[in-house]
């Protein structure tokens, strides 16, 4: 369905490395030479740098295992490693590691993305449902309340859904954004998230027995976009 904005892999490390690189030119100028837990973190933060740069995940992880080992004060090093799991399809190690820098820092918005995302994958939609919901509350994201509109929805939380999905008709971002779907043989397309939300509503409506609204409803959505393939296929088979 809708693809969150995806987490970026940009090296959290860079600062962490800077440092140390200061510090070895500190030390071939005569000061004060790096600790032995130092010269450790420099090398496994240069393996990740070049792991990362080559895209072999496997030792990028273990890089990072090995830096937190050395710095387990630094959440940047364990949101780093979060993400890694969450792009290589570990959802489990992802949600779990997500969770452990939430206990470090509780509003790391990004690690309750990458949590929500995690359950998200599972299939545990009450404890997605949970970390969407504690994400917007920091952000006031417009596409994080569409994600909890569509999880409501597939819970059969109707009601809840629906008031979601009128307070982002509501909002001007519903005229302006755009969002990314799924249309198979793994092609997306990018379609107003306008679109989106009146499908939804259709779907709801189609729930509740309302064949006529949740036609009125697929038929905007095909008004605005007419390729928009999951309100053909509604508006097809609602009689069916």
């Amino acid at each position: 369905m809708i693809n969150l904005r995806s987490v970026s892999l940009i090296l959290i490390l860079v600062g962490m490395v800077s440092g140390l690189n200061a510090q070895e030119t500190q030390k071939t100028e005569g000061q004060k030479p790096m600790s032995a837990q130092q010269v450790l973190s420099a090398h496994y933060a240069g393996v990740y740098q070049m792991a990362i740069r080559y895209n072999d995940y496997g030792v990028a992880k273990n890089a990072l295992y090995n830096l937190y080992v050395e710095n387990p004060q630094n959440d940047s090093i364990l949101y780093s490693l979060s993400a890694l799991y969450l792009q290589s399809g570990q959802f489990a190690s992802a949600a779990i590691s997500a969770q452990d820098v939430l206990s470090m820092r509780p509003k790391h918005t990004a690690a309750m993305e990458i949590m929500a995302v995690a359950y998200e994958r599972l299939g545990l939609k009450d404890k997605a449902l949970d970390g969407y919901e504690s994400l917007y509350l920091q952000t006031d994201d417009y596409q994080t309340l569409y994600k909890i509109a569509f999880l409501q929805y597939e819970m059969g939380r109707l009601n809840e859904s629906k008031t979601n999905i009128d307070i982002l008709l509501g909002k001007k971002e519903a005229e302006d954004m755009d969002v990314v779907f799924d249309i198979g043989n793994q092609q997306q397309k990018e379609y107003p998230i306008k679109v989106a939300l009146l499908n939804l509503k259709g779907l709801i409506a189609q729930d509740e027995g309302d064949k006529s609204s949740a036609k009125k409803y697929f038929n905007e959505a095909l008004a605005i976009s007419p390729d928009f393939p999951f309100a053909k296929e509604n508006l097809q088979n609602i009689d069916k």
